[in-house]
């Protein structure tokens, strides 16, 4: 009970998503931990190979194929004070559960989000596990029967509760650069490369609120959602009320770059 991760959320964590029990950008999610551990200042309890090894284990020992991998590191098991303990060795903590990716439906008709301020911290690049305004959002979304809350910052598009978010522009797919306002997506680089390598054009840029809400296309892209379109913003249709071209040719090509155990209904 003692653990800083409960006392304090004093930790970070990763989710990766697993196809055909092969993780997904496995490298590219170390490379994120490593950057969640070092802003918080805790020292990486394991090497990247003794980090494959256990995934692998965890992974194997699961009956299902296609699975979604989360693990947090906190610093460990101290008397409750604030400053860090010293001697003290890191807890980590892991489990997987069967992928949850969108249905059907949500691939074929697109899905609801609203907006709010983001009135988060300033190290939204950090995957911590104090997750409270986070959650906060997120609770504004399923209040709102919607999956995702859409954040600005100062009138400028940030990220969503759970999420990153691309908006596609004259044809181009855009979305908010890398700072510490946004975390700094793994399915959404993936995204960004695979778009690219279709022939599209692809930005990383500051979004306006106002370029956001009248953008041709918005989509959501996470370890889960892999990436889906919004059709729905506030209550209103949103760009046509229906998943638009490039989200289509993007969904399409999403599902041909990586192993699937079950890929759901295609996009016509």
């Amino acid at each position: 009970m003692l653990d800083r991760g409960f006392i304090y959320g004093d930790g970070v964590y990763e989710l990766i998503p697993v196809y055909k029990r092969r993780p997904f950008r496995l490298p590219q999610h170390l490379t994120r931990l490593q950057h969640s551990l070092d802003g918080i200042r805790l020292a990486n309890p394991h090497s990247e190979a003794e980090w494959t090894e256990i995934l692998g284990e965890v992974i194997a020992r699961q009956p299902f194929d296609d699975q979604g991998v989360y693990f947090q590191v906190t610093r460990g098991v101290a008397k409750r004070d604030h400053t860090f303990p010293k001697d003290v060795p890191a807890t980590v903590f892991m489990m997987s559960n069967p992928l949850a990716t969108p249905s059907a439906d949500q691939v074929e008709r697109g899905v609801a989000v609203v907006t709010a301020e983001d009135n988060r911290w300033h190290r939204c690049d950090l995957k911590t596990i104090s997750l409270v305004g986070n959650v906060l959002m997120r609770q504004l979304a399923a209040d709102a029967d919607a999956v995702e809350t859409v954040m600005f910052r100062d009138g400028m598009l940030t990220e969503a509760s759970a999420s990153n978010v691309l908006v596609v522009i004259g044809g181009a797919v855009i979305a908010p650069p890398k700072d510490n306002l946004i975390l700094p997506g793994i399915t959404m680089d993936a995204t960004f490369e695979f778009a690219r390598d279709a022939g599209l054009s692809c930005e990383m840029r500051p979004v306006t609120k106002a370029e956001a809400l009248a953008a041709d296309e918005m989509w959501l892209s996470s370890s889960s959602k892999e990436v889906l379109a919004v059709t729905r913003v506030d209550g209103r249709a949103f760009g046509g009320g229906a998943p638009g071209p490039v989200f289509r040719r993007m969904w399409a090509e999403f599902q041909a770059r990586r192993p699937r155990a079950a890929v759901a209904a295609g996009v016509a």
